[in-house]
């Protein structure tokens, strides 16, 4: 196998050629550290050289041998180093495996390296004042997205056909849509978030990863989704396999489309979500205008609950982070972790019930809800400086959701949401398109985004930097 036909394949094609003898384990592997290589020189998307060895992992999964990089997003991966992008984390090791760390092992995945993310989690750049900023393989001046960036850009680059990531407000659509990938957020208790926490950011950060294909999401989420016992949330399973739900029929679907945000949208952007409603209908579904009613203000006051609970887990450490090696949003979330009440938080816990409350009858008028996933082109780099020390926590929530503002409003509600890659900008850069469903309707996601990959597809392009 040659280095270009490794990254044109997508994980189930790669898994496929491994079962029939075509190429081993082993080639793979040479093949995808040689890419890793290569798409990093140009990229800055491993905080780590790869692995060596790969972690281990059962041979007899149903994905062995496909190649996978995990997220510097805390204690994941047992004996690995973490920073979470910041420089005042220094020695840490995780000591025991993420639940979901132990499933990618069980479906025989082969971890080999790291990637990129932003102090902390909490920006939608993925541009560390310890790692520098992850450049986008369509425009190197251009950046990821975040917080799931490092993960984004080496998938888009073809180093890994897919990579973990998670989602606190966005932090796998965003990058996904910025990098021209499929991004898909689970419904709240899909997928898990022990052993160290029975819930993360009050229930709204999500474990998952990025793929460039809608049957390698479906695959994956087969692979690592169930509930865990003694977990606060869990979904009710589906009916059968999500990769059954690839290329099944969705029936005729009640689907509102919303372009409109508190914040101007750029006319291409929108203009590819209303394109995608005119396909969709086309394809022969319901299509209305229409948004649930939720209230900006109240998404702000939630997702700070996910903002003080990584202050508290930063206050809580045995080893404090030293606040001079902190970048300036990070300080204020650690001041305003501090000084927190629990009446703030209970301020919080309502909002998260005046979002969600809505958002859950609108599902029951409709199937599914189709939006632009961000609400500009993939910024500049430097656009959002996370070092300003001007903002304060919701200013900096407001800052981000002026680029992002349709996503993080499912992660209060725990409502699944997939982007996929439905545009090309004048300029040649991506722009994704959010379909989100009601709670546990992932099988509806997967078969109208399969319908959308067929009748629109773009597996086959492929950005300025591609490790082909």
């Amino acid at each position: 196998m040659e280095l270009y036909e490794y990254a044109s394949l997508d994980a189930v094609g790669l898994r496929a050629l491994i079962r029939a003898g075509e190429v081993t384990v082993t080639e793979v592997e040479t093949l995808a550290r040689r890419a890793l290589a290569a798409a990093d020189a140009d990229l800055n998307a491993l905080t780590l050289p790869p692995f060596d060895p790969a972690l281990t992992s059962s041979p007899d999964g149903p994905l062995a041998g496909v190649p996978l990089v995990v997220k510097d997003s805390g204690p994941f991966a047992r004996g690995v180093p973490f920073t979470l992008g910041s420089r005042a984390l220094r020695g840490a090791v995780a000591g025991v495996d993420h639940e979901m760390m132990s499933r990618f092992r069980t479906a025989g995945l082969v971890t080999l390296g790291q990637s990129t993310a932003p102090e902390f989690g909490l920006s939608f750049a993925t541009e560390t004042a310890r790692y520098g900023p992850t450049r986008n393989p369509w425009a190197l001046d251009r950046g990821v997205g975040g917080s799931s960036g490092g993960s984004a850009a080496l998938v888009a680059a073809g180093a890994v056909p897919l990579a973990h990531g998670n989602d606190g407000a966005g932090s796998l659509r965003v990058p996904a849509s910025c990098c021209g990938l499929v991004g898909l957020k689970p419904s709240r208790g899909r997928t898990p978030s022990g052993p160290l926490a029975g819930e993360v950011g009050f229930g709204q950060v999500y474990e998952f990863g990025l793929t460039r294909t809608v049957r390698d999401a479906a695959h994956l989420l087969d692979a690592v989704s169930g509930p865990v016992v003694g977990e606060k949330y869990a979904a009710a399973p589906p009916a059968r396999k999500y990769a059954d739900e690839v290329g099944a029929d969705p029936g005729r679907l009640r689907i509102a489309v919303d372009t409109g945000a508190p914040v101007p949208v750029d006319p291409q952007v929108a203009g590819v979500a209303v394109d995608v409603g005119r396909v969709l209908e086309w394809i022969g579904h319901d299509v209305t205008v229409g948004a649930p009613e939720v209230d900006p203000a109240d998404v702000v006051e939630a997702c700070m609950l996910t903002a003080v609970s990584t202050g508290a887990a930063m206050l809580r450490a045995p080893r404090r982070p030293d606040p001079n090696l902190l970048e300036a949003v990070s300080r204020a979330v650690l001041a305003e972790t501090a000084s927190f009440t629990a009446l703030d938080v209970m301020a919080g816990i309502d909002a998260q019930h005046r979002v969600s409350s809505p958002i859950g009858r609108f599902f029951t008028r409709h199937d599914l809800l189709l939006t632009p996933t961000l609400a500009q082109l993939p910024p500049p780099l430097g656009a959002l400086d996370y070092d300003n020390p001007e903002y304060t926590v919701r200013d900096w929530l407001r800052r981000i959701f002026e680029l992002g503002p349709f996503t993080a409003a499912f992660n209060v509600s725990g409502h699944p949401a997939i982007s996929l890659p439905l545009g090309l900008s004048r300029e040649g850069l991506p722009i994704g398109v959010q379909l989100v469903a009601a709670h546990g309707r992932e099988d509806l996601l997967l078969r109208v985004a399969a319908q959308l990959e067929e009748a629109a597809p773009w597996r086959d392009r492929q950005p300025s930097v591609f490790v082909a």
